[in-house]
Order: structure tokens, then C-alpha cells, then sequence
């Protein structure tokens, strides 16, 4: 009777073992079905990139269900601080990193182009009626600088003979981003480089004092989504912002002269045809561990007839290693991109250039796992 009621107890004892492991493995958090951890990734940075990224985001999601990644479109200043600060796993930054910031990371950073985009320039200009308006980068220079006050300015209906007559005798009023942005940037960089010499290097970055400013013509906005708010509601205003938000809120947008001398819109194929006339250049790196600073010079203001002028690439940053649970997530989620987030793409991007997808590509290689 001992040796039976000793059996009991002990097989008793297993079972309210058992039940407490099962328990433990469906309540606490990192524990799923398939024992796969769940997992937390978080980045911000670029409003550039964000809509294109948060439309991954929704269909990866789905796809892993124990991956959970967030994204704060902050600015790509703010998102890289963030980063460097280890606050995020990883940032959006439409610029690639400067020589210098490379040097200091060599190694142990990885920049990964992850999709094409555009700097549209919209415009809030009710006398037109549907016309498109014509700009270059000299006339847009004159216009951030301050020195054109008026949309009836000659220099301006010069460029656009057929809609001179419409265009009004109305101060410009002038948009730009407040905080620190790579959209800045990248518009920046195209004035100083399509303006032959006006736009000067000293105005080119994440953050400038606007000359325009001093007029009392000039307001900021946060992200691309301010500019888009203050053009929408400013009548006869003029502003820069990703392309993906002038549809998505169906602004008109300027046709710019490109560095072959036609005047192109933003579209997948002149934004597509701007990236592979990029590659040709030669000045990308083949490595995500690479030096991208001249990138910039590679895909702004590239050649070919169809280029439209300010295209860029916009990157995600990562670290080379991440505690294991994080790399393999991050590893998963850049491997889908490159095999299936083309299918994804929303109108105002475009993909890569096959061998741009190369360098993505082997970053996943690259990510290791760190305990």
C-alpha cells in the first residue's frame, strides 16, 4: 500500500510540474508556437522613407507574426542620434553617412540602400488650372535665396512661355523643413549642384539657415508631412517633399530641368532610369561596408535624358551585430525585402537597381548574432 501511494504522489508531483512548464511556455512573453521568440525591432529617422517602410512593415508583419517592428519618422538627424545613441536597433536616413562618420564606425556599421525616391516640388498655385508649372535649379536657388519675390518674376516666365499670362502677381511664399532632415539634404545638394555655382556648399545639409527667411517669406515645417500641410493651405507657396506624399495628397508638382537639359516629372521611370544612370558612374561602393559619401554625386543631378533630377536612394543603418534573437529577425526582414518587397513598392518609389539589391543583399550575410 506504501509502495502504491509513493507512485501516486510521485506521479502527481510530474503532472503539476508539467502543467507549470506549459503554462510558463504560453504565457511568457518571447515563448510561441514553433518556439520562435517574439521580437521587438525599433528604428526611426526619415519621413522620406517612411510611408514606403511602414507598408513593408504591415505585410511582413502578417507574414511573421512574432516579429514586431516599429518606425518613427523623426527626421533623419533625429534618427541617426538616436541610433548612435543605441535607442533604436536601427535608423532611416535618406543620406548616406559623411567620410567622417564612416571612418569612425568602419566595421561595424552596415548602410544599406533599400529603395528609390524622389524630392517632388509642389506648389500651391490656384491660377494655373492644372498646368504644370517649369522650374530649374537656378530658379529655385533665386527663390530659396530670396531673390525672386514674385511668381510673375520675368526669369520665371521664361521658363514657362505657354503659361506666362497665368502666372500671378503674387509674393512667393516659401517652405521649407524646420528639423534636421535628409529631404534637406538632398534638395540642398541638388541647388548647389544644378544652380552653376549660386547655391554655395556652406547651404548644403540637414539643417541650414534659410536665407529666404530674413524676407519674412519663408516658413518651416516638421517632417515632409508639415511641408505638405503648409503648401496645401498657403496659396501661392512652394515647397520640397517626398514624392510619395504630393500623391497621396495629389499636389501639383514642378517639372525640373534635368542635367541633360529636358524637363522631366517624377515618375518610376525617370526615378528608375536616375538610379541606374547612378551605377554607371562608378562612385558606389559594392560593399554595405562601404564608403557611400559620394553617393550623393552619383544619383543627384545624374545624367540621361530621362533622369529625373533629384532621385535618391534612402537607406536603412544597422549594426553588424545584435544579440541573436534580433539578428536573425533583421536578417528576415531585409531578406524578404529583396526577395518580395518589390511587390510592395507604393507610387512615389521605385526599386533598386539590380546591383544595388547585390550590396542589400549581402548585409544579411553580414549580421551576426552577439551574446
Amino acid at each position: 500500500m506504501i509502495t502504491i501511494w509513493l507512485h501516486r504522489r510521485k506521479l502527481l508531483f510530474s503532472t503539476i510540474i508539467l502543467m507549470l512548464i506549459i503554462t510558463v511556455g504560453l504565457t511568457t512573453p518571447g515563448i510561441i508556437a514553433g518556439n520562435r521568440e517574439t521580437v521587438r525591432i525599433r528604428g526611426s529617422g526619415s519621413t522620406f522613407l517612411q510611408l514606403q517602410l511602414m507598408a513593408w512593415i504591415t505585410v511582413f508583419h502578417k507574414i511573421h507574426p512574432s516579429i514586431t517592428i516599429e518606425y518613427n519618422g523623426i527626421g533623419s538627424g533625429a534618427g541617426q542620434q538616436q541610433f548612435f545613441e543605441h535607442l533604436t536597433d536601427f535608423c532611416g536616413s535618406d543620406p548616406p553617412l559623411s567620410h567622417e562618420t564612416w571612418l569612425k564606425y568602419r566595421g561595424q556599421i552596415l548602410q544599406l540602400p533599400i529603395v528609390l525616391g524622389a524630392v517632388a516640388i509642389i506648389y500651391n498655385l490656384p491660377d494655373l488650372k492644372g498646368y504644370k508649372l517649369r522650374l530649374n535649379g537656378r530658379i529655385l536657388s533665386l527663390i530659396y535665396l530670396g531673390n525672386i519675390t514674385y511668381w510673375d518674376d520675368e526669369r520665371i516666365k521664361r521658363l514657362n512661355p505657354s503659361i506666362s499670362s497665368l502666372l500671378p502677381h503674387a509674393r512667393i511664399i516659401v517652405v521649407h523643413r524646420s528639423d534636421s532632415s535628409g529631404t534637406t539634404e538632398i534638395f540642398t545638394y541638388y541647388l548647389y549642384r544644378s544652380s552653376n555655382g549660386l547655391w554655395p556648399i556652406r547651404l548644403v545639409g540637414k539643417i541650414i539657415e534659410w536665407p529666404v527667411d530674413k524676407t519674412g517669406r519663408g516658413l518651416g515645417g516638421k517632417g515632409n508631412a508639415g511641408i505638405v500641410s503648409i503648401v496645401m493651405n498657403t496659396p501661392y507657396s512652394i515647397g520640397y517633399v517626398e514624392l510619395s506624399y504630393a500623391i497621396k495628397y495629389r499636389l501639383s508638382v514642378a517639372l525640373l530641368r534635368n542635367k541633360a537639359g529636358y524637363y522631366v516629372e517624377p515618375n518610376i521611370t525617370t526615378i528608375m532610369m536616375a538610379g541606374d544612370n547612378a551605377v554607371k558612374t562608378g562612385l558606389l561602393p559594392v560593399s554595405p561596408l562601404g564608403d557611400f559619401s559620394r553617393e550623393l554625386q552619383a544619383v543627384v543631378y545624374s545624367p540621361g535624358k530621362l533622369s529625373y533630377p533629384i532621385t535618391c536612394f534612402t537607406h536603412i543603418f544597422i549594426w553588424v551585430g545584435y544579440p541573436p534573437h534580433k539578428a536573425e529577425a533583421i536578417k528576415d526582414f531585409l531578406a524578404w525585402i529583396i526577395g518580395s518587397g518589390d511587390k510592395y513598392i507604393i507610387p512615389g518609389y521605385a526599386p533598386l537597381p539590380s546591383p544595388v539589391k547585390r550590396i542589400v543583399a549581402e548585409a544579411v550575410g553580414l549580421v551576426k548574432g552577439e551574446r
